[in-house]
């Protein structure tokens, strides 16, 4: 049997230190609509837990809402997604979502997740996602350069 700790280390990011980078964590509970017949969270939600700590990331971290950037002509689109699955969420379970965000190569950034019980810490999910930046063609661009200041200044 697994320990968190040894669950834990499978997710690289969270393994590693974290300092330097934007993080954020939240809080989500368990909707009965995100529940299968076997009473534990359906697994394609993962991915749309993953969606509301990165969401709120950029709110809260960034000050800019995904509204924002794209009224600037930047989105950022999934590219790629990994998703390690470690244990239940059941109906009205009160989740904690950890998301660290960084610039990934020269046209993306990855957010890393980790969704654990808020009150043991036992692990649900954990993984990433990479998005690119683009224009509103879904042409590959480079970050522009008041992102990437602001994403300094975010870090400190």
């Amino acid at each position: 049997m697994e320990t968190v700790a040894m669950l834990r280390y499978r997710c690289a990011p969270f393994a590693r230190e974290t300092m330097n980078k934007l993080k954020d964590v939240i809080q989500l509970r368990v909707r009965y609509s995100e529940t299968d017949q076997m009473g534990t969270f359906y697994n394609s939600r993962a991915l749309e837990w993953f969606e509301c700590g990165r969401t709120e990331l950029m709110r809260n971290r960034l000050g800019m809402s995904y509204a924002v950037l794209e009224e600037k002509g930047v989105f950022l689109p999934l590219v790629e997604a990994h998703l390690e699955f470690q244990g239940g969420a059941r109906y009205d379970d009160l989740l904690r979502i950890t998301s660290i965000v960084e610039l990934h190569g020269r046209a993306k950034l990855r957010f890393d997740v980790e969704i654990v019980h808020n009150g043991n810490g036992q692990p649900v999910v954990c993984g990433y996602t990479v998005h690119a930046f683009t224009d509103n063609q879904g042409k590959v661009i480079r970050p522009p350069e008041w992102f990437g200041d602001m994403f300094e200044k975010a870090k400190g």
